[in-house]
């Protein structure tokens, strides 16, 4: 799982020791030239039909992951599909493995938005994963506490201050909950006109909605977007609602992430000025 914040990258499952020889020869990369990726999340194995490799910080999620991207079929969109061992498993000695994915993240906003929804009418059928309801890391806790299901204290100084401003204006909704991505940005690729290409998958347990509003505040907060593109998917429903709770998303996980500065705080300020004009 990664944020893009400010032009720089927030690690959660970063490691800078590469795989070693048994997980790469688990999954056919033996002997194969090992780099580093740019940010420290992967390391890809080979140059043609090249293998990534990446620790996973949940195990049980890493193969959930890999078991959904194996199957799932989105419209006009390309995945970086899952690599099996030569056993068949998805995780080893905590590593996963995926095909590399051509094309780079692109200031293409509404396009990202526009896949949310393929990606999030793909996977609506899919069933609650166990593992949702008992994580503790930060990106869980933050929003449950966006959702109003969890209470903590959040540094005023690192957007603590807003979000207990902006959470006042918390109203309820009637929204379905389903598997989405919660962050999708800076998790999809482009290559000229070819499809979006999806290269992992963060599942949280909120509405389709949700997920696209996360990738319209990180837009306006870190992507340089447009304010207009608060405007132009205005036709999803509760969009307002699910606009706060994905900026008090990001403030709470920005107010609990110990790489968070102040400049990436900005960001979020300006988003909800925006977000402020439609509530």
């Amino acid at each position: 799982m990664i944020d893009i914040v400010a032009g720089s990258v927030w690690h959660v499952s970063a490691t800078a020791e590469p795989p070693p020889t048994h997980v790469r020869a688990a999954f056919g990369a033996r002997g194969e030239e090992v780099e580093l990726l740019d940010g420290g999340l992967a390391w890809r194995c080979g140059e043609e039909d090249a293998v990534l490799l990446k620790l996973a910080a949940n195990t049980a999620e890493a193969a959930w992951v890999a078991r959904v991207l194996d199957t799932l079929d989105p419209e006009e969109t390309r995945l970086a599909r899952p690599l099996r061992s030569t056993d068949g498993r998805w995780v080893v000695s905590g590593w996963s493995a995926r095909r590399d994915l051509v094309g780079r993240p692109e200031p293409r906003h509404d396009e990202v938005v526009a896949m949310s929804l393929r990606l999030h009418a793909a996977t609506s059928r899919l069933d609650k994963p166990r593992f949702v309801d008992s994580r503790q890391d930060i990106y869980a806790l933050a929003d449950r506490m966006a959702w109003g299901e969890a209470n903590m204290s959040l540094s005023p100084e690192k957007g603590g201050r807003l979000f207990d401003v902006l959470a006042t204006s918390r109203k309820q909704v009637a929204l379905r909950p389903q598997v989405v991505h919660g962050d999708l940005f800076g998790n999809v690729l482009f290559s000229g006109n070819a499809p979006p290409g999806l290269i992992d998958f963060v599942p949280f347990w909120r509405p389709a909605e949700w997920a696209a509003a996360v990738v319209v505040i990180d837009a306006l907060a870190w992507g340089g977007s447009d304010p207009a593109i608060v405007e132009r998917w205005s036709h999803l429903a509760e969009w307002p609602q699910m606009l706060l709770r994905a900026l008090l998303f990001r403030l709470a996980l920005h107010a609990l992430h110990p790489r968070a500065g102040t400049a990436s705080l900005g960001g979020l300020e300006s988003a909800s000025q925006t977000v402020l004009e439609v509530l």
